[in-house]
C-alpha cells in the first residue's frame, strides 16, 4: 500500500494503491505477444501418447510442449503454457524414446522431428485449446533404432 502524509500523520490510501498495481501490472513482461494454444497430436487417428510438439515460427521464438498419454499438448515459448506468438509456424513432432545406451523407439515417423521436413504449416491466429495435427505412418511402423 502507498502511505501519504497529511497534517494528520500518514494514512494509508488503498485507491492510489490499487492505481499503481494496475498500472505495473498491465506494462506486461516486455516479450512479444502470445496467444494460449493447446490441442492433440494424432498419428492414423489414434492418440500419439509420447514426444514434444515444437512450433518455429518466421521470426522469434519457438514453443514447445510434451504430449501426454491422450496425445494433448500446451505450448509455451517463454514458460510453461504461455503460449505462442500468432503468424504463421513450422511444426515438428519428435517422438523419439531412449530405451537404453543403444536403443531408442520411434513412435512417428523421423520426417517429423524437423520442421523443415515435417511438412506441418500451422496459421497461428487466436488462441485455441482444440487444435488438431494430423499425422501418418504413411505404410512404415515404430522401430527401434540401435546406435553402435
Amino acid at each position: 500500500m502507498i502511505k501519504c502524509r497529511t497534517k494528520l500523520g500518514w494514512i494509508v490510501s488503498p485507491w492510489l494503491s490499487l492505481v499503481v498495481v494496475a498500472c505495473v501490472a498491465g506494462c506486461g513482461d516486455g516479450r512479444p505477444q502470445r496467444v494460449p494454444v493447446s490441442g492433440t497430436v494424432l498419428i492414423d487417428g489414434a492418440p500419439l501418447s509420447y514426444g514434444f510438439v515444437t512450433f518455429v515460427p518466421a521470426t522469434g521464438r519457438s514453443a514447445s510442449g510434451q504430449l501426454d498419454k491422450e496425445g494433448r499438448f500446451t505450448l509455451g515459448s517463454y514458460a510453461p503454457g504461455d503460449g505462442v506468438t500468432p503468424g504463421t509456424q513450422r511444426v515438428s513432432v519428435l517422438a523419439r524414446e531412449s530405451l537404453n545406451d543403444k536403443q531408442a523407439k520411434w513412435h512417428a515417423p523421423k520426417k517429423y522431428k524437423d520442421h523443415d521436413t515435417s511438412g506441418i504449416v500451422i496459421e497461428i491466429t487466436e488462441p485455441t485449446d482444440d487444435l488438431q495435427i494430423d499425422l501418418s505412418w504413411g505404410g512404415e511402423k515404430p522401430s527401434i533404432e540401435t546406435n553402435s
